[in-house]
């Protein structure tokens, strides 16, 4: 067997590219709550958010990290279900 051929077998038995890279969840956050006299840890994680103002709506996606950071802010801001992004 040459060693295109065993390429060839490799690359047969791998999925498709399109099924390994499955659309990631969103989470949508909006701020509900200023930021203005919370410590500053807790104004950086909203920055870090990409949140700067009452009512204003990012979409992140579902990491660990992202859910720590709502976690940490969880009484300034809120997930929001469905629809788009402004």
């Amino acid at each position: 067997m040459s060693e295109t051929e065993k390429t060839e077998e490799k690359k047969k038995k791998q999925p498709p590219a399109a099924a390994k890279a499955a659309a990631p969840k969103q989470l949508r956050i909006r701020q509900v709550k200023s930021g203005i006299c919370a410590p500053v840890d807790q104004k950086q994680t909203l920055f870090g958010l990409g949140l700067r103002r009452i009512r204003h709506v990012v979409v992140r996606p579902d990491t660990p990290t992202v859910r720590g950071q709502v976690q940490k802010v969880r009484h300034l801001v809120e997930i929001v279900e469905g629809g788009a992004a402004r």
